[in-house]
């Protein structure tokens, strides 16, 4: 059966690679640019299976008219991917307030406003699923990311909460957590002006690993391949963690706070009032 998607971001990385596979398979697709033209040659090629909509963001008025323009142009809307977004690298301290600005904005608020502006329309159709793209950066965290971590553990928690608030009116989440991928997300990051006080600390050590190269990458295709068919499914998981890296790293964060926790029940509970 055909279905219908809301792709923001769809000019590069994973929102362009699910673009193409699902107009592929026969879907129809309503996507999200910044600037028009990146996809010309899918619009060439599947008529009026997609559908591109100018939408910044960063602007929660270009975000509300580009809902309502996909609502139009599709008689219902089966899955919305809130998948704009990109990387911040430096030390807090290095950051420029704009750049911090522009991530918060990008990152957190344009992905809260495209759900909130989502809801409303998904509700009154009956449902639809709402799949949000973070990273294993929105539950571990690493040196010289620290707003970028910011914005994704935000997001999640958002989500997290609205996907208890909707689920009685048939709307459901999935967060997807990729790790290192073989995508443009490198060469997107806005850099920090660099302070050579961190040059011998982490956050060199990061910088350096990042110049060389030295990650291992899981595949764009088959991490798009599998977001969907994680996605089609009927009860996915609420949230998806894709790629060895993020397995690992998540899994091992949770592993270190549990124990942590653990550690700390007898004070825990010591605050309690006196039944």
């Amino acid at each position: 059966m055909r279905k219908n998607w809301l792709i923001t971001g769809a000019s590069s990385g994973l929102g362009c690679g699910m673009t193409e596979r699902l107009l592929a398979r026969g879907d129809g697709v309503v996507a999200t640019l910044r600037k028009p033209g990146a996809l010309d040659s899918l619009c060439a090629q599947y008529g009026d299976r997609l559908h591109v909509v100018e939408c910044d963001v960063t602007r929660v008025d270009t975000i509300r008219a580009a809902v309502a323009q996909a609502f139009t142009v599709m008689p219902r809307i089966d899955v919305v991917v809130s998948n704009a977004g990109y990387g911040l690298f430096g030390a807090a301290e290095e950051l420029a307030d704009e750049q911090i600005e522009r991530q918060i904005a990008t990152n957190l608020i344009g992905s809260m406003q495209l759900i909130r502006a989502v809801v409303p329309r998904l509700r009154d159709q009956g449902g639809g699923r709402i799949v949000q793209v973070s990273s294993e950066g929105g539950r571990i965290s690493y040196p010289a990311f620290s707003a970028y971590h910011a914005t994704k553990w935000g997001i999640e928690g958002f989500v997290e909460a609205v996907a208890n608030e909707v689920a009685p009116f048939g709307i459901d989440f999935v967060i997807v957590e990729p790790g290192a991928t073989r995508t443009n997300f490198g060469t997107g990051l806005d850099l920090a002006e660099p302070m050579e006080v961190y040059d011998a600390t982490p956050v060199g050590d990061i910088r350096r690993a990042l110049d060389a190269g030295y990650f291992e990458f899981a595949d764009a295709a088959k991490t798009v391949d599998a977001m969907i068919a994680t996605i089609d499914s009927e009860s996915p998981p609420l949230r998806l963690a894709l790629g060895k890296s993020a397995y690992e790293s998540i899994r091992a964060s949770l592993m270190k706070q549990i124990e942590s926790l653990e550690a700390q029940k007898e004070i825990a509970l010591s605050v309690m009032e006196d039944a």
